[in-house]
């Protein structure tokens, strides 16, 4: 098993790697680094073009993941992405021929245009690391991580994720358009390579990295930062504008990636701005508020906000 300082070397060179391909999004790739980590999937919802899939692809590369790209279209079926088997007629029998999902990272490209009934084996995919073809429950291949990504502004032949779907991704996170200084060193990068593709190189693989999700485990929770987390997920429940709060999975949420960011910055225990940072990508896709508040985007922020400035910080000494 590795130990901590290994985890932070090493996580480090991925993040750099696939910022030869992705400019000006360090805070972002940490954070999707240390969800890898965690073992958690991620939701991506951001506007065309600005590089979910770029950031699926060069982190499997760079993670030296199999890696497979689903389309997600209203006609698609769940057969097309855990496939089926398939009537052999030289052998006379039926072979199985697994779909793209047996792979260690999935791109799920506009996940919320496929029907609630693809959505469903993805769900389980998601939850139990396995997909049932024909009654029989077959595993996926380790570590397993699904990248989903939606538009938030195009609603026209979509599906809402339905919130038990929403609660299995461990973050949802947006890219945001890059500044100024970005675009150019974006535009100049293509003009010095002279090709689309950036050819990076692979940091780690599939063992390896399991090793350090192991590593991860070891770091050390004190037991009022657990109290923090309990009551940061408490205070959801009982908000005013809040119809559903969050769950315990959520808490789940926030230990797995406290410890994946202790792990990223070296640290063998977690302090509270370890928490503080993933309070919005843990919670933002977890809480349902009140019908009245639906139309207003910023509330939800703000009850994550009012959640954090209520609840006491432990002092960890």
């Amino acid at each position: 098993m590795a130990d901590i300082s290994k985890v932070s070397t090493i996580s480090k060179q991925v993040i750099a790697e696939v910022e030869r391909a992705v400019v000006g999004k360090r805070a972002l790739l940490e954070m999707m680094m240390a969800s890898v980590l965690a073992g958690g999937h991620i939701l991506l919802e951001d506007f065309p073009g600005l590089g979910k899939t770029l950031i699926a692809r060069s982190f499997a590369k760079a993670l030296g993941l199999d890696f497979k790209r689903i389309q997600f279209t209203p006609d698609l079926l769940p057969g097309d992405i855990t496939g089926g088997y398939i009537f052999n007629r030289v052998k006379n029998k039926f072979e199985l021929r697994k779909g793209p999902l047996f792979a260690n990272i999935i791109l799920a490209d506009e996940i919320n245009r496929a029907s609630p009934k693809t959505q469903s084996a993805l769900l389980e995919a998601m939850q139990e690391g396995q997909v049932t073809i024909e009654g029989e429950s077959l595993p996926l291949p380790e570590p397993f991580l699904v990248l989903a990504t939606q538009n938030p502004i195009e609603y026209e032949g979509t599906f809402p994720l339905p919130e038990a779907q929403l609660d299995r991704f461990m973050l949802k996170l947006t890219v945001g358009y890059p500044n100024l200084e970005e675009e150019k060193l974006i535009l100049r990068r293509r003009r010095e390579r002279r090709q689309d593709e950036v050819d990076l190189r692979e940091i780690t693989k599939a063992k390896q990295l399991l090793e350090l999700r192991e590593a991860v485990e070891t770091i050390h929770v004190d037991a009022d930062l657990e109290n923090y987390i309990a009551s940061l997920v408490l205070a959801t429940r009982v908000d005013r504008r809040v119809a559903v709060g969050a769950s315990p999975r959520g808490s789940l949420a926030f230990l797995k990636m406290a410890r994946a960011n202790a792990a990223l910055d070296g640290r063998d225990f977690i302090i509270p701005d370890d928490i503080k940072r993933y309070s919005t990508s843990v919670l933002g896709h977890r809480i349902i508020l009140q019908p009245e508040y639906w139309m207003a985007r910023s509330v939800t922020d703000d009850v994550i906000r009012d959640s954090i400035e209520k609840t006491p910080v432990p002092v960890i000494k």
